[in-house]
């Protein structure tokens, strides 16, 4: 299948400063494109885009005086399996001196998901008694889902996982910083994943279409999707970024003053004539 993504976000800016983004499809997903990202700066700026330590591509911008708005768009149209998210319950759970080096960051806490928090020893009482692998990880998907209710007036850009543990309410990024941390209590490797997830294969939603984030963890040799949100395996996933938690893999990060006045997303599957 195809789907056409893209997106509009226009930012309001008061003093000249710098700009990081990360909103380009991931290396991993290049191949897939059916051309080139339409990716476009308005006004007309440098930018310079380069890998992070995660492999995410990346692009900075450096905003003069002279320019108070800044608009980034893009249009592509990507390839899909259609298939939904594989599941393997045989998936092999490593113990920590079984894994590659490169992971073990994924056990760590980190700024959103504080493995070094009460929800340690919370993990191990109410997860210590469930089978490894697959199922353990499915075990806390079904609790997160469960633990925290979706409100988008209930947002906040500073919210970890233990604050969303206990205030019970969030976003998509809540879910997932929830369960990436008592996956990693359980020495799961896990890794926070941002992208589009458009209504595909499921009745239309009401919310407006935005960017989304689950997770990954690191089973049986290799990086497995969960979504404690949404609890299902989905179709159409199309991964941006990917680091510890959000504050790896901001969509947009300004260093100054600056305020959001348009944000548009779009994902939707290409309708065959």
């Amino acid at each position: 299948m195809l789907i056409d993504i893209g997106y509009d976000i226009e930012l309001a800016l008061s003093a000249p400063t710098a700009l990081i983004y990360l909103l380009r499809v991931h290396p991993n997903r290049e191949h897939e494109l059916q051309g080139s990202e339409s990716f476009q700066i308005q006004p007309a700026l440098d930018a310079r885009e380069y890998f992070d330590s995660f492999g995410n591509r990346c692009g900075r911008i450096q905003i003069p005086a002279n320019v108070s708005t800044v608009r980034l768009t893009n249009r592509a149209r990507i390839y899909d399996s259609g298939l939904p998210d594989p599941v393997n319950y045989g998936a092999y759970q490593y113990a920590p001196q079984e894994l590659p080096e490169e992971v073990l960051q994924f056990l760590l806490p980190s700024r959103y998901c504080e493995v070094d928090s009460e929800l340690l020893g919370f993990a191990w009482a109410n997860f210590g008694h469930t089978p490894l692998g697959w199922r353990r990880v499915q075990a806390i998907c079904d609790f997160v889902n469960q633990r925290i209710r979706f409100d988008y007036g209930a947002a906040r850009p500073t919210r970890s996982a233990l604050q969303g543990f206990h205030e019970q309410t969030g976003v998509c990024r809540d879910f997932a910083h929830l369960a990436v941390t008592l996956c990693r209590c359980m020495n799961i490797p896990a890794r926070y994943v941002t992208g589009y997830l458009g209504d595909i294969g499921i009745p239309p939603v009401r919310y407006p279409m935005d960017f989304s984030a689950w997770f990954e963890v690191y089973l049986g040799g290799q990086w497995y999707t969960f979504d404690a949100r949404h609890n299902t395996p989905r179709i159409g996933r199309v991964v941006m970024a990917m680091g510890r938690d959000a504050g790896d893999v901001p969509i947009t990060m300004t260093f100054g003053p600056n305020s959001l006045t348009r944000f548009e997303v779009i994902t939707d599957e290409v309708t065959q004539a």
